[in-house]
């Protein structure tokens, strides 16, 4: 799988894929990563990419001809390629959105700056647009990263083992249970005793409670859903 990054600043991107689970997807060819610059597209004779705000308004936005050349030329490429957009006004990400993109062949990232892009290069090229959360960041390569590293597990081959991928959270209503690691006893705090006797059965139904309860806590929400489905 490809994923191609149009971002003004490929140096904040690049450095999430020299270590760990995802260098070694790309070193194994399990998927590529590529960089568009707009500001190489720019016909301003000083390679300007932004404009002040038609109607007003504070700071300046993206203006359209140099991402829509460079989307242009990424279409003109490859036709099959899905376009995605970062901007808090749009719909949630959630893990059924990276498992569905996981199965496309390649997929453009691209990433605003300043007060956003231009809304008419929006809806030229868009396939989807879609946030991360209802808060602003300085610009849409962090919302970027954080999409294709969830699409990228989902990957197969990606994750040592994809049997992982089934128990997390979000791939039911409730959210995971507590994870624990040896030693048992770390400084006079045990793990579970249930844990420890290797009766799966018990140990499924204590981690079925306590993922109630914390999903309870944090996402009430989410164990409503989890109460209709189990009718």
């Amino acid at each position: 799988m490809k994923f191609t990054f149009v971002t003004l600043f490929s140096n904040l991107v690049e450095g999430y894929f020299q270590d760990s689970i995802l260098k070694r997807a790309i070193e194994k060819g399990l998927l590529s990563i590529a960089y568009l610059d707009p500001r190489e597209f720019s016909e301003n004779k000083h390679s300007k990419v932004d404009d002040t705000a038609v109607g007003g308004g504070a700071g300046m936005v993206m203006n359209p001809q140099p991402l829509y050349d460079a989307l242009g030329s990424l279409k003109k490429d490859d036709d099959n390629v899905h376009i995605v957009f970062l901007t808090p006004v749009a719909k949630p990400f959630r893990q059924n959105d990276a498992k569905r993109l996981a199965q496309k062949e390649h997929v453009a990232f691209v990433s605003g700056r300043y007060e956003g892009i231009d809304e008419r290069v929006i809806e030229e090229f868009a396939d989807e647009v879609f946030s991360i959360g209802d808060y602003i960041l300085t610009g849409g390569e962090l919302a970027s990263l954080v999409i294709c590293d969830a699409v990228s597990r989902n990957i197969d081959g990606v994750l040592g083992n994809s049997d992982s991928l089934s128990i997390e959270s979000f791939e039911s209503p409730l959210l995971e249970a507590p994870s624990f690691s040896k030693p048992k006893d770390y400084k006079n705090n045990m793990v579970p005793s249930e844990y420890l006797k290797g009766n799966h059965s018990k140990i499924r139904s204590l981690k079925l409670a306590l993922s109630e309860c914390k999903t309870k806590f944090f996402r009430p929400e989410q164990l409503l859903k989890h109460k209709i489905t189990k009718r």
